[in-house]
Formats: structure tokens, C-alpha cells, sequence
């Protein structure tokens, strides 16, 4: 066995797992070989951007031919550190890099371990760890009937909510997204109590201000909802309704730019003759970048989404200002925002809207849309600070779902665990705590149609409009999907269930992700897995804030625990095609299995793509 001198997840070499908070004391022990004959252990750490830190270890004692160097410190101020060892011996100097999983090597280069220190108090909101969420695309959930008013003439209304999305370009080459199916406020209201059914305690909102598109980031009116959504009074009467039902609705919040038909910018003239493309007067003009040649900054290159100046101070004031957007939807009960693409708002403008949302509200919840680690992410050259406290209170945790998805797919436990124990080692506890665990969004082909048809996504659009599962592959997907949700409802975090999921919706990329809720058509089976898990995750006080422990990853069967003062949860998921005897630790034996209600031995079996959830207290869920 190779010797291991240092394991960053080893509470014998690592004091505190994962991030600390400035000025907490955090203790590093080195293992040492006396055959080395060393004599003298240094810390390099280093500030991300900054010059090495030397700090001596000291030698602590020895058992055996083991010598131990330690040494306690803490980090002053919130940022990202690195670091690694060096030593001496009598035959020279040496270096202690970072292998994997956690564990140094002796070796003259290499890789650093990850610090993440995040500000001293840094808290997130305590509501919104242990639930789950529920992520709607308004236009397309559910239509209350009522005549809708204001309604530009533009825009198409399906009359069969069974259509396909529009996704075919016009005579110009442009897919217009102007094509809707009528779901509103109202409907969203209306079925709060089958939201709820599914333990729901937040609801997502994908946009709901005026725009003139069907997903509606292109934003044309951050004072006034859509038309075809409803008025900012029935949405007011929804956030207040979702509160009876113990259920809090968080917006999405485009600010990275508008739509270039839109009151602001005013391309297409819908809103008269000002705006800041005609007018060099406006006082929207110096939200966007023109050019001498009088072309502007767009997103992505899309000329119908100018950038906005997101460290332009007018432009910061009429989004986050006392009387400004986010404030003014606080107001009505809103209790926060998803960020839109939260990786190309500057750091001026996040730290201004996290101030502001808290201000209002301490318990407001600001979450931003981030594809890769939020502890390490370099957007725009520039090293990011979401995860340190004045930013963000959490991520949409695109690590976890790959990972979720990668396991389901092929079955390597070890690189599934990995991935897991990572974002867990580099995030902030408070974070962690309340990441949105998601399987699916308004982004991603439908999780059944991903676990089905790995390589539906990059098909043709006429092959992904045309494409169906057959009911051998949709039936294996849902297989496959119940225990990708045990993992999802179980991990640190809280899951998110985008619309329809539940229903055995299946569909690929943009816009066929998109279509109308099945109503009346919905897989009954797939919506009970659903509310069982709900049930369980919301009857266990270690889904809220339990500790990750992993315990066994290994020929295509992963285990772990979450650990509480309250109680433990001990999960385990089996990717085999065969079913298993797995063999329980000491406190899960003899336990009541909550997803059957049947109790354990000193072993369980789980059968073929399957799962389990043990606990080691009563937990009354049937």
C-alpha cells in the first residue's frame, strides 16, 4: 500500500472537512516516514493571485515508523487558498503535491490542495434547506381559462395542448419563439394543491416579466408581468396562496440583458419612438455599449438580446434601488431570484443585489445559474467569489447532475462519489446546504429522454421533434430515473423537480423541453415515486442539514450517509442489472427500509437499478 502522508478528507491529517470560516482554527497533520530521518515540515500557502506563505509544522510525535508534524492556524480573510508541503531530510528537500481523492504523494510537482474560506457569520437562509423544489415554465404548466388581456397581436395561441412547440425558422432563417399555450398565474394557483401533493416548499418561476418571446428572456418590462401570465396583482395573489400552502416562490432574474424589443433599447419601435437605439438621449442609452459603426454588445452574438452595463450605477439603481424591480416583487412576497447566466454579472452588480435583497429581507434566497464548481469559477479572466459570503446563497449544481446522470448511464461508482465528495470538500457548508439538486430544466433534454437516448440532444431538430421512446426504452428510463431521484432527494442540497418530470414527460433540447403539462395523461406511477420520495425526504431531519459521509463505491453500487444530532439515513444505489446482497454497517441493521416500509436483517437486497433508504429512527411515513 502506497504511504499516504496527508488526506485533506482524513480527520486525523485535516481538522475541519472541507471550507472554513475566517478565523476559524483549522489543524493540518503530516505523516512522515522515520526512515526519512526529516527534519522540518513547511506549509506553502497561498492567497489565489498571491506570493507562498511559509509556515512551519511542528513535529507533534511518532508511533511506530510514523512521524507526526502538525500545525494550527487560521485564515484571517474570507478567499480561495491553496496549498501544499515541503520537507527536508539529510538527503535533500521534497514536496507533497496533491494526488487524488483527497490524498498527497511525495513528489516534485504536482497539483494543490483547495482552501475555501468564506466570511466569518456567512449564513444562508434556514427555510429553504430540507425542501424541494419545483421549477415551472409558466406558458406551459397549466391554463386557468381566463381570458387573457393586452395581448399583443403577434403572438400565436395553441388551441391542443398536446402540439408540439414551434421549432422550425421562418423566411428570415429566425426561430421566433412566439408561439404560446396559454398557462398563467392563475393556473399555477390553481393547482397548488397537487404542487404540494409532491412535498414542493418552493416553487421556481422561470421569467414572468412583459417579453415577447415565449420563454421570456428578453426581457421588454421589468415593471409590468406578461400579458398572457396575468397582472402583477394575480401574481401577488399566487405568492400569497403558495404561502398558506407553506410554499415560497423565488423569480428568474435576466439582468445580463434585455430583449432589443423591449421599452428600454426599442429596436422594433413597438414602444414609440424612443428607446436607447433611436434616441442617443435616452435615459436608457448608457445601460448598453454602442459602437462608433452603430452596432452594440450583444449576448452571444444574438442581436435581439442587447448586453446591459450591469456596473452602470443608473442601471444598478433601477434593478436593485429602493423603489427598484427586485425590491418591488420583495414586496409582494417574492422571496428571492435565480440569476440568469450569474457567471457574466460583474462583481459590482452581485454585490450590490445580495446587499439589497437582504436589506429588505434577511431571508431572501439568491441563487445563481453556474454550470461548472462556483468555488474555483474564472469568468471573463477573473476568479469568482459567489461561494464567500455576499454574493450568493447557493448554485444550481450542475456537478452533481452530471454526476447523477454520468452513474445512471454507466454505472463507475468511483467517479460518481468523486464528484460528490468535491463539491462537498470545496463548498461552503452553508451553501451546500440549500444547492439546487436538479435532473432536468428548461435548459436540458427531459431527464427520461436523456437517460434513454444518451445522444438525442445533438440529433437534428426534425429528429428531435419526430423522436418517441419506445415503451422497452421509456420503461427502463423510468427505472433508471427512480434511483437517479433517491440520490437526487438525498444528497446535500435540496432537489428540484422541473415540471413534468413527475408526469413522464419526455422530450429533447430547446424547445421540445418545453411542451404543455400532460393533464389527464400523466404516468400515475412515476407521480406516486414522486410523492413517496417527498414524503420521506421531508419526515427525516437529516435531509435538512446532515452531514455527507460516504461510505462504499465500487462495482457499480455507491453508499452513503447523512448524518444528523437527530438521526442518520444510510442510501444505497445499485446500477448493476442484476440485483445484490448488500451487507449494512452497524446502526442500519435491522432497520426499517423506508422507500418498501420493510425491515432490514444484517443485510438488504436491492434489486437490479435500484435503491434503498435505511434509518436509524422511526420515521412515519405511510
Amino acid at each position: 500500500m502506497q504511504f499516504v502522508p496527508f488526506n485533506s478528507r482524513d480527520k486525523a491529517h485535516k481538522s475541519i472537512f472541507g471550507s472554513t470560516a475566517a478565523g476559524e482554527i483549522l489543524r493540518l497533520s503530516v505523516c512522515m516516514p522515520r526512515s526519512f530521518s526529516c527534519s522540518a515540515v513547511t506549509l506553502l500557502l497561498r492567497k489565489d493571485g498571491g506570493e507562498y506563505t511559509k509556515k512551519p509544522l511542528y513535529w507533534c510525535s511518532h508511533q511506530g515508523d510514523v512521524e507526526y508534524w502538525d500545525i494550527s492556524f487560521s485564515f484571517e480573510e474570507e478567499g480561495l487558498y491553496f496549498y501544499r508541503f515541503s520537507y527536508e531530510t539529510p538527503f535533500g528537500t521534497g514536496n507533497i503535491f496533491l494526488k487524488s481523492g483527497g490524498c498527497g504523494e511525495f513528489s516534485p510537482s504536482g497539483k494543490e490542495w483547495q482552501q475555501t474560506v468564506y466570511k466569518k457569520g456567512f449564513e444562508t437562509p434556514d427555510c429553504f434547506k430540507g425542501g424541494i423544489m419545483y421549477q415551472i415554465f409558466p406558458d406551459r404548466f397549466y391554463f386557468s381559462g381566463e381570458k387573457k388581456k393586452n395581448v399583443p397581436a403577434d403572438r400565436i395561441l395553441h388551441t391542443d395542448f398536446s402540439d408540439i412547440p414551434f421549432y422550425k425558422p421562418d423566411k428570415n432563417g429566425k426561430i421566433l419563439n412566439n408561439d404560446y399555450f396559454g398557462g398563467d398565474f392563475r393556473g399555477i394557483t390553481e393547482k397548488l394543491p397537487y404542487i404540494k401533493s409532491l412535498g414542493v416548499t418552493v416553487i421556481y418561476l422561470n421569467p414572468v416579466f412583459e417579453a415577447h418571446s415565449n420563454h421570456r428572456y428578453n426581457t421588454a418590462d421589468y415593471k409590468n408581468t406578461d400579458p398572457l401570465l396575468g397582472t402583477k396583482e394575480e401574481l401577488e395573489e399566487l405568492v400569497k396562496k403558495a404561502e398558506e400552502y407553506s410554499i415560497k416562490i423565488i423569480l428568474d432574474g435576466v439582468f445580463s440583458h434585455t430583449g432589443s424589443d423591449s421599452v428600454y433599447f426599442n429596436r422594433e419601435k413597438r414602444y414609440g419612438d424612443g428607446g436607447a437605439y433611436n434616441d442617443p438621449h435616452s435615459p436608457y442609452r448608457e445601460w448598453y455599449n454602442f459602437k462608433d459603426d452603430g452596432t452594440y454588445d450583444c449576448w452571444w452574438g444574438i442581436d435581439t438580446l442587447p448586453e446591459t452595463d450591469e456596473e452602470n450605477d443608473g442601471f444598478i439603481d433601477f434593478i436593485m434601488g429602493e423603489n427598484g424591480v427586485t425590491n418591488s416583487m420583495l414586496d409582494i412576497g417574492v422571496a428571492g431570484f435565480r440569476l440568469d447566466v450569474a457567471d457574466e454579472l460583474p462583481d459590482k452588480f452581485l454585490d450590490a443585489l445580495y446587499s439589497s435583497l437582504k436589506k429588505r429581507n434577511p431571508n431572501s434566497f439568491v441563487l445563481g445559474e453556474v454550470w461548472e464548481d462556483a468555488s474555483n469559477k474564472i469568468s471573463h479572466g477573473n476568479r469568482r467569489k459567489y461561494l464567500l459570503g455576499g454574493q450568493l446563497d447557493s448554485v444550481m449544481n450542475y456537478p452533481f447532475s452530471v454526476a447523477i446522470l454520468s452513474f445512471m448511464r454507466y454505472g463507475v461508482a468511483e467517479s460518481f462519489m468523486e464528484s460528490i465528495v468535491t463539491i462537498c470538500e470545496n463548498y461552503p457548508k452553508p451553501v451546500l446546504d440549500c444547492l439546487m439538486n436538479h435532473l432536468g430544466t428548461h435548459d436540458t433534454a427531459r431527464i427520461l429522454s436523456r437517460l434513454a437516448s444518451p445522444e438525442l440532444e445533438t440529433k437534428p431538430r426534425d429528429i428531435q421533434a419526430s423522436h418517441k421512446l419506445s415503451q422497452e426504452e421509456y420503461s427502463h428510463a423510468k427505472t433508471l430515473l427512480k434511483t437517479a431521484t433517491v440520490l437526487q432527494y438525498t444528497l446535500p442540497g435540496f432537489p428540484s423537480v422541473y415540471y413534468g418530470d413527475e408526469a413522464g414527460m419526455t422530450g429533447g433540447s430547446d424547445p421540445f423541453n418545453r411542451a404543455f403539462f400532460p393533464w389527464g395523461n400523466e404516468d400515475k406511477e412515476l407521480t406516486e415515486w414522486f410523492i413517496k420520495l417527498g414524503k420521506i425526504r421531508l419526515s427525516h431531519p437529516a435531509f435538512k442539514t446532515g452531514e455527507f459521509v460516504p461510505f462504499s463505491a465500487m462495482l457499480s453500487c455507491v453508499a452513503y450517509k447523512r448524518v444528523s444530532e437527530s438521526g442518520s439515513v444510510f442510501v444505497i444505489a445499485n446500477r448493476n442489472p442484476h440485483e445484490i446482497d448488500y451487507y449494512l454497517p452497524d446502526g442500519f441493521k435491522n432497520k426499517k427500509e423506508l422507500i418498501t416500509g420493510a425491515y432490514s436483517s444484517d443485510f438488504i437486497k436491492i434489486p437490479p437499478f435500484g435503491a434503498a433508504i435505511l434509518t436509524d429512527i422511526e420515521c412515519n411515513i405511510y
